[in-house]
């Protein structure tokens, strides 16, 4: 086995052992972000004196004339631990990280780390405490797991079902379509934000929807699709991703379904945890709807070098983000589609 081969042999095993359920470490994810949006990766590591690897962090560099020059860790994705084995490679790794952050001179380094005490105790880092995660402790006996729900999310789920709300799972890749109609309506024309790309989504279904990695859960009345999941499925972590529905009917509960029929699912596999994923701390109604499901709070803070930028680390409540998503919002599909499209390799 030559050097390179048995570099990449310990990494692989690395990543195994310590990021097993974690979907956003997956290197076809990276590649995927790295080929469908120019971005360069960066593959940091940390090794002891036998070359076995100890450490483990993946960078991607944005270069944008709207944005300048960034190091995230990772774009597009809500957390991405650092991985180490001791506090010495923990302190390697951001080292390597803040030196090529100096070197590509970019504006900052931006970490999605979480908790992590040697992050904490970092000076030259400061820390960004805008978001949580959200999780729900799965169980093989979904009844368990049924009577934590709180009441309001029973009766949305006994309604769907009442109303004759049918979920399955997409087989087809042209279903992705439907979701993507479904997003423009939540993203675009409900929360006022720009959207990923159809070329996005149907690139995360060849990468992932064939092996099992990810599910479109689709949501159906009447012979029309109203509402529509993407679930990651990844280790023992279950992991909610994206959700879009039609607000015409709202009322009939399908994304409290689509929820529940998730679980369902994951309990019968052996997941132990659905990750809701990252929700702002000034969104008190997307943190009452997660608590709704039993969920548990895991703070997520994040990282910056030298000092707290960028999109991810605009507070929801400030007027600047009320202000861009009030604009967004009325915008015609027909320029804030592409449009979104395009702006979001820049936003990362």
């Amino acid at each position: 086995m030559t050097q390179a081969a048995a570099a990449n042999s310990s990494l692989d095993n690395f990543i195994a052992k310590h990021a097993g359920d974690y979907f956003y470490f997956d290197p076809a994810w990276l590649n995927l972000i790295t080929s469908l949006y120019g971005y360069t990766s960066f593959l940091l590591t940390t090794t002891d004196s036998s070359g076995r690897v100890t450490g483990f962090l993946p960078l991607c560099y944005l270069q944008s004339p709207l944005m300048g020059r960034r190091l995230v860790s990772l774009p597009f994705s809500d957390y991405c631990p650092l991985l180490a084995e001791d506090e010495d490679s923990a302190n390697d790794l951001i080292d390597q990280a803040i030196r090529l952050a100096e070197e590509k001179r970019v504006r900052y380094l931006e970490l999605r780390a979480g908790q992590n005490e040697v992050l904490a105790r970092r000076n030259d880092l400061v820390s960004a405490d805008l978001y949580a995660n959200w999780l729900v402790q799965l169980d093989a006996d979904t009844e368990r797991v049924y009577k934590r729900l709180h009441q309001g999310a029973r009766r949305k789920v006994q309604k769907a079902r009442a109303q004759g709300v049918q979920v399955h799972i997409a087989e087809k890749r042209e279903d992705m379509r439907e979701y993507y109609r479904l997003h423009l309506l939540t993203r675009t024309k409900k929360h006022g934000m720009p959207s990923q790309s159809l070329a996005y989504f149907f690139s995360l279904w060849d990468t992932f929807a064939l092996n099992g990695k990810i599910h479109l859960e689709l949501a159906e009345y009447q012979g029309k699709i109203i509402a529509a999941h993407i679930t990651a499925f990844y280790g023992k972590i279950a992991r909610y991703m994206y959700g879009a529905s039609d607000e015409c009917y709202q009322d009939l509960g399908a994304g409290y379904l689509l929820t529940w029929e998730s679980i369902v699912w994951a309990c019968q596999h052996d997941y132990q945890q659905l990750d809701l994923g990252r929700t702002a701390y000034a969104n008190p109604g997307l943190i009452q709807f997660k608590r709704s499901w039993g969920a548990i709070e895991d703070a997520c803070p994040y990282y910056y070098y030298p000092a707290v930028q960028g999109l991810a680390a605009t507070p929801e409540s400030s007027r600047k983000y009320q202000l861009i998503t009030r604009w967004w919002r009325r915008l015609p599909l027909s320029i804030s589609a592409p449009l979104g499209g395009y702006l979001y390799r820049h936003l990362g």
